[in-house]
């Protein structure tokens, strides 16, 4: 046994530290070896490639299926109005009655002319007959002939102007009673009884709007519709269903699906914006002339895409969109993605990734390229069940 007197109790201290350090220092070089090894561990999902329809949110306005403006085709004073005032009526119902004595005098006074007409032209009719039997004989002379058949063809004429005339004046009879031309709803009257119409005035009578079925005018800008050209023309899209659906105001949905009717041909040169028109059946009169609507429409169906997890994709110094993927080797991979929009609470993927690669959704900020990881399957957060902790 070797006794400590035999060192001063200085040296004993030193020795000590010295055996203290050289330990600590092994520790420390044996967890820095032991992290060193260690395989970072990452969340990845396997993707799967799919045709996805492409659905584009756009707003829109209400506007009414046809529109009539009733104006008056005859001058006079209204004696009657036969509608009230936001009520639906047919095609073809009398809305007002426009004072017609003075017409049906013109109708009585045509009518007339074509009797005189009529009887003047059968009595040249006559005449022209007996001339044509009398110059066979040369009993009338050719000059007497020819006028006699010259004054009928003039009867003939008269009569049919005559008969013009008496149509004319009836159908301005008929203009007494204005009707209306189309079925709707009439909004309010601009004249009552006793006020005078011209044929020309500016301000109509009253108008109609037919609501069912009911247009919708969605905008969409010009650049969004030249790219969905263009993924058409290239096959990345394939053309998609017509069918449109509306949300209103207060995030409540409409209950019938509409149908794109036409893209309009010319773009607003202040707003750059082009419209899109489409029909929608409007049984219970929601949909109202003005309304402010948004819609859903599929404009393509994107062939062969991926859908990535928002949080598995960054973007990078160029602001180009990125994703690390895991290789056969279970090492770390960046990818740079072409994206063509978003899909719920994922990206749609057009380029960069393929079916039956692995994503990386968690762990990203631990790997770098060509670092070797250690993959384990992502559970989407939203998908897991919860779970009740019971207070002790």
């Amino acid at each position: 046994m070797i006794s400590t007197r035999l060192f001063p109790k200085k040296m004993i201290h030193s020795v000590l530290l010295v055996a203290v350090a050289v330990g600590l220092n092994a520790c420390g070089h044996g967890e820095q070896d032991e992290t060193a090894d260690k395989v970072p561990e990452v969340s990845v999902i396997t993707l799967a490639a799919q045709d996805l329809p492409m659905r584009t949110e756009l707003s829109g306005r209400v506007v009414a299926f046809r529109v009539s403006e009733v104006r008056p085709q005859v001058r006079g004073i209204i004696e009657k109005r036969f509608f009230a005032e936001g009520s639906d009526v047919k095609a073809g119902d009398l809305l007002y009655q426009i004072n017609s004595a003075s017409y049906k005098a013109l109708v009585d006074q045509a009518s007339a002319n074509l009797e005189l007409a009529q009887a003047n032209m059968e009595n040249l009719r006559i005449i022209a007959e007996r001339y044509a039997k009398l110059i066979d004989n040369n009993n009338v002379s050719r000059h007497d002939y020819e006028i006699a058949q010259a004054n009928y063809r003039q009867a003939l004429a008269q009569r049919k102007a005559s008969e013009a005339a008496l149509q004319n004046a009836q159908i301005d009879l008929q203009r007494t009673q204005v009707r209306a031309p189309i079925a709707g709803r009439i909004g309010r009257s601009s004249v009552t009884e006793g006020a005078l119409v011209t044929l020309e005035q500016e301000d109509a009578l009253a108008r109609i709007q037919q609501f069912d079925p009911i247009y919708v005018d969605i905008v969409q800008s010009s650049q969004q519709l030249i790219q969905l050209k263009q993924y058409l023309a290239s096959n990345a899209f394939k053309p998609g269903s017509s069918a449109v659906s509306l949300t209103l105001e207060g995030n409540q949905s409409y209950a019938h699906a509409g149908i794109l009717k036409f893209t309009d041909l010319n773009v607003d040169a202040e707003t750059g914006m082009v419209t899109l028109r489409a029909q929608f059946p409007n049984p219970e009169g929601i949909l109202l002339p003005g309304m402010y609507v948004r819609s859903s429409l599929e404009q393509g169906i994107a062939a062969n895409v991926i859908l990535l997890p928002q949080q598995a994709v960054t973007y990078n110094e160029k602001n180009q969109p990125v994703t690390w993927v895991v290789n056969e080797q279970n090492q770390a991979e960046i990818r740079v993605l072409e994206l063509l929009g978003n899909h719920a609470s994922q990206w749609i993927a057009r380029a960069g990734v393929s079916g039956g690669e692995r994503v990386i959704v968690e762990g990203s900020l631990r790997v770098s390229p060509g670092l070797t990881v250690a993959p384990v399957a992502w559970v989407d957060p939203a998908t897991k069940p919860l779970s009740l902790v019971q207070a002790e």
